[in-house]
């Protein structure tokens, strides 16, 4: 066994629990928390197929924009305990386990092959598997060549996204500004 299949696994542990977690908590900030271990854990699948810069627009966007807006949101709702949840608790989880019966079944029949064809074994690896994937740099591109192209073929929209999102930003603020002194 080598190192990429020892850190595919340890990924993939570290994955699915924190994935539990996030499902099994009760407060949601935890459960948050969780999830932001679960990007982490899918960023390193991606450092192990070659797509470093693919890993850190993972984590930049998900680990840190999204969950910072599901924390705000959170925080802002402030959610008490409601009793009147407690009432169809028992319904939605038989729900719950039926739906991940049949997603464990789709599962297996994917592992397995169809029911309906033939099971043709693959002789060669599957791109997206360990040791399979090719190395992105080849396909896409270097980190390196996609700022090289951002900031010389594409400079002009790339600036007016820029510009675009620095206008979004003080209107925020004159609109929140103006707000706390009404």
């Amino acid at each position: 066994m080598n190192l990429q299949t020892i850190l595919f696994f340890l990924f993939s542990v570290i994955a699915l629990g924190s994935a539990i977690m996030m499902i099994l908590h009760r407060n949601p900030i935890y459960s948050a928390i969780f999830l932001i271990v679960t990007f982490f854990a899918l960023a390193g699948f991606y450092v192990l197929l070659n797509a470093p810069f693919v890993a850190s627009v993972h984590i930049i966007v998900y680990a840190g924009a999204i969950m910072v807006l599901f924390l705000f949101v959170i925080m802002l709702l402030n959610l008490k305990h409601d009793p009147a949840r407690e009432r169809g608790k028992i319904a939605r989880r038989t729900f719950a386990a039926l739906v991940v019966l049949i997603l464990l079944a789709e599962i297996g029949v994917l592992i397995g092959g169809s029911i309906f064809t033939a099971n043709t074994a693959v002789k060669q690896p599957v791109v997206g598997l360990v040791n399979g994937a090719p190395d992105a740099t080849t396909l896409v591109g270097s980190t390196t060549s996609i700022g090289k192209e951002l900031f010389t073929i594409y400079l002009l929209p790339f600036e007016i996204a820029s510009v675009l999102l620095l206008v979004g930003i003080v209107g925020a603020v004159i609109l929140a500004k103006r707000k706390l002194t009404d």
